[in-house]
């Protein structure tokens, strides 16, 4: 038990640090959070491979970033990074330079590009263009060799030019529709509950009505609800050996009286 609890003492010093990391590659708080939360839990899991002499908190941003990489896997409308990096390979590609000055003048403009740039080359270009990272600390946490990393930000800083540059044509389409699509999904699921604040709700519908690319992704969630709510089963109950496994687990937890 001693050992765990400086374990698990050594782990909450690095609690601010880890948050930080976190935010810097999601840009968004609450998945910030629960990144930290799912990485403490899964180091005290894997705290037997854990070795004293490895920099703990080296240790917990590659846990950390391999859970973000699984999470980031799950995002859509995201570009295809080969394809960018075919057209820059075109002598004839190229674009306006004052139509990407304008929107990296533009924190949402910039952030909205950021998003649709696969996970592993937006992490890369965020560490070191952000956060300072070398390219040498971004391998070591990534757990790839000093080119692959290179190649990454390479690839990462195309992306975002070519998503800039691209952005005006999104602008144009989404002219006159409230809300950024992003900020209308991050409210979608409450809207589907029926739990938002009437003008939020009002604001979401406008959005809906308007958007060419959001009606569909609503329209999936409605229908992949509807469906899940069939699966209930009113009649099970949960097995008496898994009620005792788990009063097992929070009396260990909670420790003597």
């Amino acid at each position: 038990m001693g050992v765990m609890t400086d374990f698990a003492e050594r782990l909450a010093e690095e609690h601010a640090d880890l948050y930080r990391f976190a935010l810097s590659l999601t840009r968004d708080p609450d998945l910030a959070g629960d990144l930290v939360q799912d990485t403490i839990v899964r180091a005290i899991e894997k705290a037997d491979q854990y070795r004293g002499s490895a920099h703990l908190g080296a240790w917990l941003r590659r846990i950390l970033h391999n859970l973000a990489v699984d999470r980031g896997r799950r995002a859509a409308k995201e570009i295809l990074v080969e394809e960018v990096e075919e057209q820059w390979r075109d002598d004839d590609y190229t674009v306006d330079p004052a139509v990407v000055a304008e929107r990296t003048a533009s924190r949402e403009e910039l952030e909205d590009a950021l998003v649709r740039i696969p996970f592993i080359y937006r992490t890369v270009l965020i560490l070191h263009d952000v956060e300072g990272w070398t390219s040498s600390q971004i391998a070591d946490v990534q757990g790839i060799g000093l080119s692959a990393a290179k190649q990454r930000l390479r690839r990462g800083r195309m992306a975002l030019v070519s998503a800039l540059a691209e952005g005006q044509k999104r602008r144009k389409q989404l002219e006159g529709v409230p809300m950024r699509c992003w900020d209308a999904r991050q409210h979608v699921s409450e809207y589907l509950d029926g739990v938002l604040d009437e003008r939020t709700a009002h604001l979401v519908e406008a959005h809906l009505e308007m958007c060419p690319t959001c009606p569909p992704l609503y329209a999936s969630l409605v229908e992949a609800h509807t469906q899940l709510s069939s699966l209930r089963d009113p009649d099970s109950v949960v097995p008496p050996e898994v009620v005792q496994r788990i009063q097992t687990v929070l009396e260990a937890e909670a420790g003597p009286a």
